[in-house]
Protein backbone atom coordinates (compact mmCIF):
# COMPACT_ATOMS: atom_id res chain seq x y z
CA UNK A 1 0.00 0.00 0.00
CA UNK A 2 2.80 2.46 0.91
CA UNK A 3 4.54 1.78 -2.42
CA UNK A 4 1.36 2.62 -4.32
CA UNK A 5 0.92 5.86 -2.39
CA UNK A 6 4.53 6.82 -3.03
CA UNK A 7 4.28 6.14 -6.76
CA UNK A 8 1.01 8.09 -7.01
CA UNK A 9 2.58 11.04 -5.19
CA UNK A 10 5.76 11.00 -7.29
CA UNK A 11 3.72 11.80 -10.40
CA UNK A 12 2.92 15.22 -8.88
CA UNK A 13 6.24 16.22 -7.30
CA UNK A 14 7.46 18.43 -10.16
CA UNK A 15 4.14 20.25 -10.36
CA UNK A 16 4.04 20.67 -6.59
CA UNK A 17 7.55 22.12 -6.68
CA UNK A 18 6.56 24.52 -9.47
CA UNK A 19 3.58 25.67 -7.46
CA UNK A 20 5.66 26.04 -4.29
CA UNK A 21 8.29 28.00 -6.19
CA UNK A 22 5.65 30.32 -7.62
CA UNK A 23 4.56 31.05 -4.05
CA UNK A 24 8.00 31.50 -2.48
CA UNK A 25 10.52 32.41 -5.20
CA UNK A 26 13.02 30.34 -3.22
CA UNK A 27 14.25 26.87 -4.17
CA UNK A 28 15.13 25.75 -0.65
CA UNK A 29 11.82 26.86 0.86
CA UNK A 30 9.97 25.28 -2.09
CA UNK A 31 11.76 21.97 -1.58
CA UNK A 32 10.93 22.10 2.13
CA UNK A 33 7.26 22.74 1.37
CA UNK A 34 7.10 19.85 -1.11
CA UNK A 35 8.79 17.57 1.40
CA UNK A 36 6.32 18.60 4.10
CA UNK A 37 3.43 18.03 1.70
CA UNK A 38 4.76 14.61 0.72
CA UNK A 39 5.17 13.57 4.34
CA UNK A 40 1.62 14.60 5.19
CA UNK A 41 0.22 12.89 2.09
CA UNK A 42 2.10 9.64 2.72
CA UNK A 43 1.08 9.47 6.38
CA UNK A 44 -2.54 10.56 5.96
CA UNK A 45 -5.17 8.13 7.17
CA UNK A 46 -7.65 9.05 4.44
CA UNK A 47 -6.60 9.81 0.87
CA UNK A 48 -8.97 10.82 -1.95
CA UNK A 49 -9.42 8.03 -4.48
CA UNK A 50 -10.59 10.19 -7.37
CA UNK A 51 -7.53 11.57 -9.23
CA UNK A 52 -8.72 15.20 -9.61
CA UNK A 53 -9.69 15.26 -5.93
CA UNK A 54 -6.31 13.75 -5.01
CA UNK A 55 -4.44 16.38 -7.01
CA UNK A 56 -6.45 19.23 -5.45
CA UNK A 57 -5.87 17.68 -2.02
CA UNK A 58 -2.10 17.64 -2.54
CA UNK A 59 -2.01 21.26 -3.65
CA UNK A 60 -4.18 22.25 -0.69
CA UNK A 61 -1.75 20.52 1.69
CA UNK A 62 1.13 22.43 0.12
CA UNK A 63 -0.72 25.75 0.23
CA UNK A 64 -1.66 25.24 3.88
CA UNK A 65 1.98 24.42 4.70
CA UNK A 66 2.99 27.65 2.97
CA UNK A 67 0.42 29.68 4.93
CA UNK A 68 1.56 28.07 8.18
CA UNK A 69 5.14 28.99 7.36
CA UNK A 70 4.22 32.61 6.71
CA UNK A 71 2.35 32.79 10.01
CA UNK A 72 5.37 31.54 11.90
CA UNK A 73 8.10 33.28 9.91
CA UNK A 74 7.59 37.03 9.51
CA UNK A 75 10.96 37.27 7.69
CA UNK A 76 9.58 35.02 4.95
CA UNK A 77 6.54 37.25 4.58
CA UNK A 78 8.73 40.35 4.26
CA UNK A 79 10.97 38.60 1.72
CA UNK A 80 7.96 37.56 -0.36
CA UNK A 81 6.70 41.14 -0.45
CA UNK A 82 10.04 42.76 -1.30
CA UNK A 83 12.30 40.14 -2.90
CA UNK A 84 13.40 41.05 -6.44
CA UNK A 85 13.51 38.41 -9.11
CA UNK A 86 17.32 38.41 -9.21
CA UNK A 87 17.48 34.71 -8.43
CA UNK A 88 15.75 33.91 -11.71
CA UNK A 89 18.71 34.83 -13.91
CA UNK A 90 19.24 32.13 -16.49
CA UNK A 91 21.88 31.77 -19.17
CA UNK A 92 20.75 31.20 -22.71
CA UNK A 93 22.11 31.40 -26.24
CA UNK A 94 20.02 34.39 -27.29
CA UNK A 95 17.11 32.49 -28.75
CA UNK A 96 13.85 34.40 -28.60
CA UNK A 97 11.95 31.60 -26.91
CA UNK A 98 14.32 31.56 -23.96
CA UNK A 99 14.19 35.32 -23.67
CA UNK A 100 10.40 35.17 -23.58
CA UNK A 101 10.38 32.44 -20.94
CA UNK A 102 12.87 34.36 -18.82
CA UNK A 103 10.86 37.57 -19.16
CA UNK A 104 7.65 35.86 -18.06
CA UNK A 105 9.42 34.17 -15.11
CA UNK A 106 10.89 37.45 -13.92
CA UNK A 107 7.62 39.35 -14.21
CA UNK A 108 5.69 36.48 -12.63
CA UNK A 109 8.03 36.63 -9.62
CA UNK A 110 7.17 40.31 -9.20
CA UNK A 111 3.42 39.67 -8.99
CA UNK A 112 1.56 39.76 -5.70
CA UNK A 113 1.47 36.34 -3.99
CA UNK A 114 -2.28 35.86 -4.64
CA UNK A 115 -1.73 36.56 -8.34
CA UNK A 116 1.23 34.16 -8.58
CA UNK A 117 -0.76 31.50 -6.75
CA UNK A 118 -3.81 31.56 -9.02
CA UNK A 119 -1.73 31.65 -12.22
CA UNK A 120 0.34 28.76 -10.89
CA UNK A 121 -2.74 26.66 -10.18
CA UNK A 122 -4.61 27.34 -13.42
CA UNK A 123 -1.95 28.05 -16.04
CA UNK A 124 1.02 26.09 -14.71
CA UNK A 125 -0.45 23.16 -12.76
CA UNK A 126 -3.40 22.83 -15.14
CA UNK A 127 -6.21 22.93 -12.60
CA UNK A 128 -9.74 23.59 -13.77
CA UNK A 129 -11.53 26.56 -12.17
CA UNK A 130 -13.51 24.15 -10.01
CA UNK A 131 -10.40 22.28 -8.85
CA UNK A 132 -8.65 25.56 -8.03
CA UNK A 133 -11.73 26.74 -6.14
CA UNK A 134 -11.74 23.52 -4.10
CA UNK A 135 -8.02 23.80 -3.44
CA UNK A 136 -8.27 27.43 -2.30
CA UNK A 137 -11.62 26.91 -0.57
CA UNK A 138 -13.24 29.82 -2.44
CA UNK A 139 -16.13 30.07 -4.93
CA UNK A 140 -15.43 29.46 -8.63
CA UNK A 141 -16.34 33.09 -9.38
CA UNK A 142 -13.59 34.25 -7.04
CA UNK A 143 -11.09 32.05 -8.89
CA UNK A 144 -12.21 33.52 -12.21
CA UNK A 145 -11.94 37.13 -11.05
CA UNK A 146 -8.56 36.55 -9.35
CA UNK A 147 -7.24 34.86 -12.47
CA UNK A 148 -8.48 37.68 -14.67
CA UNK A 149 -6.79 40.29 -12.49
CA UNK A 150 -3.61 38.22 -12.21
CA UNK A 151 -3.33 37.69 -15.97
CA UNK A 152 -3.99 41.38 -16.60
CA UNK A 153 -1.24 42.31 -14.13
CA UNK A 154 1.17 39.88 -15.78
CA UNK A 155 0.34 41.11 -19.28
CA UNK A 156 0.82 44.70 -18.16
CA UNK A 157 4.18 43.81 -16.61
CA UNK A 158 5.46 42.09 -19.75
CA UNK A 159 3.84 44.61 -22.08
CA UNK A 160 7.07 46.46 -22.83
CA UNK A 161 9.04 43.27 -23.51
CA UNK A 162 9.32 41.10 -26.59
CA UNK A 163 6.64 38.68 -25.36
CA UNK A 164 3.50 38.78 -27.47
CA UNK A 165 0.01 37.92 -26.28
CA UNK A 166 -1.54 35.00 -28.15
CA UNK A 167 -4.52 35.97 -30.28
CA UNK A 168 -7.90 34.84 -29.00
CA UNK A 169 -9.36 31.92 -30.89
CA UNK A 170 -12.73 32.21 -32.58
CA UNK A 171 -15.53 30.03 -31.21
CA UNK A 172 -15.45 27.72 -34.22
CA UNK A 173 -11.68 27.19 -33.73
CA UNK A 174 -12.28 26.00 -30.18
CA UNK A 175 -14.41 23.00 -31.19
Amino acid sequence: MRGGRRKRLEAYLKRLFGYAYSLTNDRDTSQDLVQECALKALTAKRVPRDEPAYRAWLFRILRNAFIDRIRHDKKLLQALETEPAENLVEYFSGEERFISVLTVKIEMAKLAPLHREIIALIDIAGFSYGEAADSLDVPVGTVMSRLSRARAALLKAIGTSNVQELPLRKKQDMR
